[in-house]
């Protein structure tokens, strides 16, 4: 049985909204992606995150 290719997509947003958080998802899942992971990047001054990066999946074939 042959495996499907994964191809990844990785968004970087420096402003971490729910906005723009929400337009990300809205965007990539529209065209067919699906959410693997929302990795954040902490400031040791503050308790929201500097960065976001999503990550997202779709099997190509």
């Amino acid at each position: 049985m042959k495996m499907q290719p994964i191809n990844y997509k990785v968004i970087e947003l420096t402003t971490v909204t729910d906005e723009s958080l929400e337009e990300v998802l809205n965007q990539w899942s529209g065209e067919g992606w699906q959410l693997e992971s929302i990795q954040f990047a902490m400031r040791e001054s503050s308790r929201r995150p500097a960065m976001a990066f999503v990550i997202f999946i779709r099997n190509e074939g």
